[in-house]
């Protein structure tokens, strides 16, 4: 699937200005972003930056204290608006797993699609178990979350949010679980949702992911997107000079 760029591809999803601040400490200042439908975009930064809490605004988990954020067109930062028709067709993995620890692997996928979409229970497993086989899980299907290691229970929450159909994907460090053996697996299914289409964004500390899946990536400073643009020219021209110090600092680490 070839690429295109936010002015030639339907955008998706636009943020403008958008501000978040906890208590006296701003968090998110001013940030502007178009992701167009079918783009990855990659939030790269040091922990505190922002790209957390981003990710969490356009998933109406946080409300923004200003600015707008357009879902097709419509401003759901709106005020008053209802969030669970916009958070069913934006799908969120998180840092941490959140599965329910009293239901099955299958059960904890299949849930959603039941209680939410109307789905039938038999139709609900059986593509759960479809999805969980996709990732890696299939002989795990009956198991329970503590049965699991971390790697595993990170690829159950991948699998449930998936089973939901979502439009847009939201990844929170979805590696930072995985065993090393185990990231090329995730990679290889977030691959072919980039590869069919899907609209994803996510925020890594892991450089190598960002530079081989992503169109574009952005850098976050203290809450601003500092520097925008594709893969190979942030990671291997950075213009400003944060940039360039950041990824140095990864690099001295190993993870680039």
């Amino acid at each position: 699937m070839t690429s295109e760029s936010p002015t030639a591809a339907v955008l998706k999803i636009q943020m403008r200005g958008v501000y978040k601040a906890f208590d006296a400490t701003t968090v998110l200042d001013g940030i502007n972003l178009d992701v167009a439908t079918g783009n990855v975009i990659a939030l790269i930064g040091a922990s505190g930056s922002g790209k957390s809490t981003l990710l969490r605004c356009v998933n109406l988990l946080e409300p923004v204290d200003d600015g707008e954020i357009f879902f097709d067109g419509v401003d759901i930062a709106e005020p008053g608006l209802d969030p669970d028709p916009i958070r069913r067709r934006i799908g969120m993995v998180f840092q941490s797993f959140n599965l329910f620890p009293h239901m099955s692997v299958t059960d904890n996928v299949a849930i959603g699609p039941r209680k939410v979409l109307g789905v039938s229970k038999s139709q609900a497993r059986s593509d759960g178990l479809e999805m969980l086989t996709r990732l890696g899980l299939g002989e795990r299907a009956d198991a329970y979350p503590d049965q699991l290691s971390g790697g595993q229970q990170q690829r159950v929450a991948i699998a449930r949010s998936l089973a939901m159909n979502p439009e847009v994907m939201l990844l929170d460090e979805i590696t930072s679980a995985l065993d090393p053996e185990l990231v090329g697996e995730v990679l290889d299914v977030i691959r072919g949702l980039k590869e069919a289409g899907m609209t994803m964004l996510f925020a890594t500390h892991e450089m190598a992911f960002a530079r081989e899946i992503s169109d574009t990536v952005c850098f976050l400073h203290k809450g601003r997107i500092l520097e925008e643009g594709p893969p190979d020219q942030i990671f291997g021209d950075p213009r400003e000079p944060r940039t360039k110090a950041f990824l140095q600092r990864v690099t001295d680490a190993g993870r680039l």
